[in-house]
Formats: C-alpha cells, sequence, structure tokens
C-alpha cells in the first residue's frame, strides 16, 4: 500500500582514458560502489552509474525559473539531469529527470551544500520540498540556513519520463467494486481486473522502461543527481518508501553519503520485500484505525459519532453498508469510503478533517461526504497525476522483488487476515494483486547492510505507525552500523520529522547542522494529539 493513494483506484562519454578525467570533475566520488559488486549485471550497472554520474558532474544543472503550471515560485528554481534507462548499458536511452531547488538561507559560511529529499511511494513527487524553506516552515528553518533543499521527481514519476498502467479518466471512474469479495465471482472479477491492469503497464510503458522501474536503478538515479549538483557527498532525507531507497543507496554507494536521516522506515529485510510488507501494512492499519475511533470518540462533543470506540465502529459499518446497497450520490461507494478515510490512521493531520466529513454524514449532510471523496472528473491533470504515482507504485514493486504466483496462497493470506484486521486487508490485496502476474522479470531485493564508507545514520520512528510498522525501523537500525534511532512512543503519524516535537526536531537539526548523534538510542514523548 502506498501513501497518499489516489482517491479510486543522452551523452556518451567514451574511452576509458576520459572516464578518469571526468571523474576527476567536482561532484563526483570515483571509488567504486562498494555494495555493487556480485552478479556480472549487478558490476555492469554499477560502472554504468559511475559513467553516468561522471557526466553529470561535468554537466551540471542548467537552473531556470521552472515552468508556470508546475506551481512552484520563485525562488525555487528547476531543471533536469539525463540517466540512462538501462545502467548497464549508460551510453543507451536517457531519460531527463526533473529536478528542483532553493537556496539555503543562511550566511555563505554556514552552507554545508544540498540536501536531497524523497517523501516515498513508490510514486510519490519530491519537487514541494523546496517550498518548506519558502513557506518558512519553522522546524526546517535551521536546517534550511545550512542547506539548499533539492527536490527530484524519480524515474517513471510527473516530470520525469512518467509511465502509465492504465486510461486515467477510467483510473479514477466512481463508484469502484467493494474491495470486501463476498462470493468466489467477486475474486475472480477483482482477479481479472488486477491481470488487465499488469498487462496494461507493459502496453503504456513498454518492456525496456517496465523492466528497468526498481529501487536500485532509482538509487543509481539519486547519485547522477548528487553529481549533478556538484556534491562530493550526498546529504538525504527519505521518508516511508523513501527510507528503502535511502537503505538501498547507502547500501551501494556507502562512501558516497555524507548524512542521512531516514523517517518512518520500511522493513528492509529481503523476506519483507514486497510481499510481507503489504500484509504487516494491514494489521497496523488496524490498530491505528482504532486509535483515531478512540480520539474521536473522546470527542463527541465536536463529531457526535458515538463516546466509544464501539460506537464509532458502528457508525462506521453502517456508513459503509449503505455505500455498498447503493452508491452516496452516485459516485461514493465502499472503495472510495476506504480511500478516503485511509488518511486518518496515516496522518493526524487528517483526524479532524476525516471525523468533520463523517460527522456532517451521520448529521445529514450527503454533499459533504461527496464532496470529500468522489473523483472530479474535471481535472484532467490531477487524475493523470494519480493514475501515473500509482503505476509508479506497482511497476517498481512488483518488479524489484519476486511476488507470490499461487492465487490460493493470496487468497490463504488475506482471508486469514481479513478476519481480525478487515479494515484495509482486501483493498491492500487488490491493489498489490498485479504483482501475481506482472509482465517483466522481477528482481531479487538489495541485501541492505553496512558497507565501509557508510557514515552515521539517524533514524526516526513512531510506535504506532501504520504504513511503515516499527520492527522496520528496529531492523534497519540492526543493519547499519553506527545508526541511531529516534522513537517517538505512543504516536503513529507516518512522517515524524516534520511534525513539532522539540524531542525529535533538535535532534534533527544537531546531526544535519553539526553531525552530532546521541550516545545510545532515544526514545520521545509524543506530539501533541490533535484538536477539533
Amino acid at each position: 500500500m502506498r501513501e497518499n493513494r489516489p482517491k479510486s483506484r543522452l551523452l556518451a562519454l567514451g574511452s576509458a582514458g576520459a572516464l578518469v578525467t571526468a571523474s576527476l570533475i567536482a561532484g563526483v566520488v570515483s571509488a567504486p560502489a562498494a555494495g555493487a559488486a556480485g552478479r556480472p549485471g549487478q558490476d555492469r550497472a554499477a560502472k554504468g552509474a559511475e559513467i553516468a554520474a561522471a557526466r553529470a558532474a561535468k554537466a551540471g544543472v542548467d537552473w531556470r525559473d521552472c515552468p508556470a503550471d508546475w506551481g512552484l515560485a520563485k525562488p525555487i528554481q528547476c531543471g533536469w539531469v539525463s540517466v540512462p534507462v538501462d545502467y548497464t548499458h549508460p551510453d543507451g536511452k536517457q531519460i531527463k529527470l526533473a529536478v528542483d531547488r532553493v537556496g539555503s538561507t543562511g550566511t555563505p559560511a554556514e552552507r554545508q551544500g544540498a540536501l536531497v529529499y524523497n517523501p516515498g511511494g513508490p510514486g510519490g513527487s519530491g519537487l514541494r520540498f523546496p517550498t518548506r524553506v519558502t513557506g518558512k516552515k519553522p522546524v526546517w528553518a535551521n536546517v534550511a540556513k545550512a542547506y539548499d533543499f533539492v527536490g527530484f521527481d524519480p524515474r517513471g514519476v510527473g516530470h520525469s519520463a512518467p509511465i502509465s498502467c492504465a486510461d486515467p479518466q477510467e483510473f479514477v471512474r466512481a463508484p469502484k467494486a467493494d474491495p470486501v469479495p463476498d462470493t468466489e465471482a467477486d475474486k475472480l472479477a477483482q482477479r481479472k481486473l488486477a491481470r488487465e491492469y499488469a498487462d496494461g503497464c507493459l502496453d503504456r510503458t513498454g518492456r525496456a522502461m517496465l523492466q528497468q522501474m526498481t529501487t536500485p536503478n532509482t538509487a543509481r538515479d539519486l547519485d547522477v543527481i548528487r553529481a549533478a549538483l556538484g556534491e562530493r557527498k550526498l546529504n538525504y532525507l527519505g521518508v516511508s518508501y523513501g527510507t528503502y531507497l535511502g537503505a538501498v543507496y547507502g547500501t551501494l554507494f556507502p562512501g558516497h553519503l555524507r548524512r542521512m536521516i531516514v523517517d518512518s522506515v520500511t522493513n528492509p529485510a529481503q523476506d519483507n520485500i514486497w510481499y510481507q510488507a503489504n500484509l504487516d501494512q494491514d494489521v497496523a492499519f488496524e490498530s491505528r484505525w482504532k486509535d483515531w475511533e478512540d480520539w474521536v470518540a473522546a470527542n463527541d462533543a465536536a463529531f457526535h459519532l458515538g463516546t466509544t470506540r464501539a460506537a464509532v465502529q458502528d457508525k462506521w459499518l453502517q456508513l459503509r453498508a449503505t455505500a455498498k446497497k447503493s452508491p452516496i450520490g452516485g459516485v461514493v461507494g465502499p472503495a472510495e469510503l476506504i480511500s478516503f478515510f485511509q488518511g486518518a490512521p496515516y496522518y493526524d493531520s487528517s483526524w479532524v478533517p476525516v471525523a468533520t466529513v463523517f460527522g456532517k454524514y451521520v448529521a445529514g449532510d450527503t454533499q459533504a461526504l461527496v464532496d470529500a471523496v468522489a473523483p472530479d472528473m474535471s481535472d484532467t491533470a490531477g487524475n493523470i497525476a494519480s493514475e501515473n504515482s500509482n503505476a509508479v507504485y506497482t511497476a517498481v514493486e512488483c518488479t524489484d522483488a519476486k511476488w507470490p504466483t499461487s492465487w490460493r496462497r493470496w487468497d490463504r493470506d488475506n482471508t486469514r487476515l481479513n478476519q481480525d484486521y478487515p479494515f484495509m486487508t482486501w483493498a491492500n490485496a487488490w491493489m498489490n494483486l498485479p504483482c501475481a502476474t506482472w509482465p517483466v522479470k522481477q528482481q531479487n531485493p538489495v541485501d541492505v547492510t553496512t558497507h565501509k564508507g557508510l557514515p552515521r545514520v539517524l533514524i526516526v520512528q513512531s510506535t504506532r505507525d501504520a504504513a511503515t510498522p516499527y520492527a522496520g525501523a528496529v531492523e534497519l537500525h540492526k543493519r547499519l552500523a553506527g545508526s541511531r534511532l529516534i522513537t517517538e512512543k505512543d504516536a503513529g503519524s507516518h512522517g515524524v520529522t516534520s511534525l513539532e516535537n522539540p524531542c525529535v526536531n533538535q535532534r534533527v537539526d544537531a546531526y544535519l547542522i553539526d553531525g552530532t548523534l546521541d550516545g545510545s538510542d532515544v526514545t520521545c514523548a509524543p506530539h501533541a494529539t490533535p484538536k477539533p
């Protein structure tokens, strides 16, 4: 399951001698990536990444005002970085990755380089990252003095050679079938849709690009961006899936990292990527859904949805049953409700908006629910973005790892989970089922581990995170020697570093600005609970 889920469903370098010369350019770290060696294909990809980085360091980034329709106003600047589609053929077809930046706000003496960001997904765009500076978000004020804030659209995303798996208007059209099956016929229908979606990825994206939509390739792209920025070593902030991208980057390019913060951590264990990860989410989402229901019940004076969790749950089940019997407003069925209500377990910032819409519906305001939940079919650009984001999510997760192909196993695992964790289980299963019939070769996940040169990494995680359960942070902490783990106890919002919690914020500042970490792991009290 990805965060921010949709409402519905290049130049040849030349001789080896030229490479030696190019690798002396500022921004290129010429030492080979310590974690890259292994199979011949990995060796070729590592060499290809080295060639591409040297080329990018020489070209740099031609920074200009951002295109008007990107919604990124001055002083944010935009540019492009060219990367090969296939790193084993670095002189083959190239694509351009969109990047943007805003300069550091401090003195020249305070500046420490660029901080590059990935928000997760897979399929999330990082281009809004510089707005944390232009929008003057307080928790980033100190770090902004030291770093340029740099965002990018990963390969296949947004403005970076976007891929597609379905017609965008049809992808968002509502209502869709109830994700919870009542009969075997319901399951067969969903299996057919999943197979058609997988085939659509191949038809609309093409085999050459689809085969290269992997986390290791995105990590190689990240190193090319580093070189294009003129940075000898990367400073990186990754959230959610961005933590896995960072972990893979640190494994492939340990000597190319200066500082790295990973926030809300994907469990990087090879047997967790990605089938088990999605099953684990189902359990965690149920727990966080109950946290939200408890909060709603405690604030019954504002929302009038019941004074106990059981009462709130009963109203949820009533709403779901009503939408199943007859889609609300003709467009809001159970699938659309799940897409909207899952925002509450994801982010504390959604607690009030979701509860407000729910309360209005129960009070008789049906239109408020329709306005909040139903897709806007007139928003062509938004629908294209939603479909593209889902396509990248599917392409990366399905290609990154080998998924079960036996429907019997999918059916068994999800039927069992749904008995105790019904909120997200079947919706999550259908979203990922295209991976069971994926039309291109699936890879073996990278063995994330510490290699020589890897700096000490800061890991930040809340204990009740639904999208990336706490065990993932513990696992990554074990794998990265010298890392430190900051635990936000009894909290569950996905993405901790942008929330106001001085215990966390001060340590993030200390690490990025001074390179300092606590002598041991730290447990912080939770950030403030939302107020109605």
